[in-house]
């Protein structure tokens, strides 16, 4: 550290990312250096914009993209066009964890399948195409078991 300065370096290993993740944000005018070296190029940040790289990386957490974090940064959307950009995000993530639960869901419902199963026991043994029709049978997935029940209409 330097006159209370951080070297692009410094500022890269305390927050876990690359040095080249902070040229990208300098170059896209997100978090420019307080003070670069004319002899040697070397980059210093200041206090202020360790707080403003903590939020850069928190937004990028939550999905935002660099151009819309500039924007924020910047200071180009009001109260209101943020509230309904973070809404977005919001649900976004939303949409993501519904369809996650039911993920987990339907495994469960396989899990508790194969449990069940005396046929599974003899899963190693049975050809490609039996352990194939097992599977389809075991799976929950809607369409797979709409695809289950037509195919097992068509072969009786």
């Amino acid at each position: 550290m330097k006159d209370g300065l951080m070297l692009i370096g410094e500022l890269a290993a305390f927050f876990g990312v690359s040095r080249k993740a902070l040229r990208l944000y300098e170059k896209k005018g997100i978090i420019k250096p307080a003070k670069t070296d004319d002899r040697n190029g070397y980059r210093y940040y200041a206090p202020e914009q360790v707080r403003q790289l903590n939020a850069l990386l928190e937004l990028k957490a939550l999905g935002f993209s660099l151009d819309e974090i500039k924007g924020i940064v910047d200071g180009e959307a009001s109260k209101g066009l943020l509230l309904r950009a973070l809404e977005r995000k919001r649900q976004a993530w939303q949409t993501a964890a519904d369809e996650a639960r039911h993920k987990a869901e339907c495994l469960e419902g396989i899990m508790g399948s194969l449990e069940g199963s005396k046929e599974a026991e003899g899963i190693q043994r049975m050809t490609e195409e039996e352990r194939a029709w097992l599977l389809a049978k075991l799976v929950c997935v809607e369409e797979v078991r709409a695809q289950r029940n037509l195919s097992e209409a068509l072969w009786l």
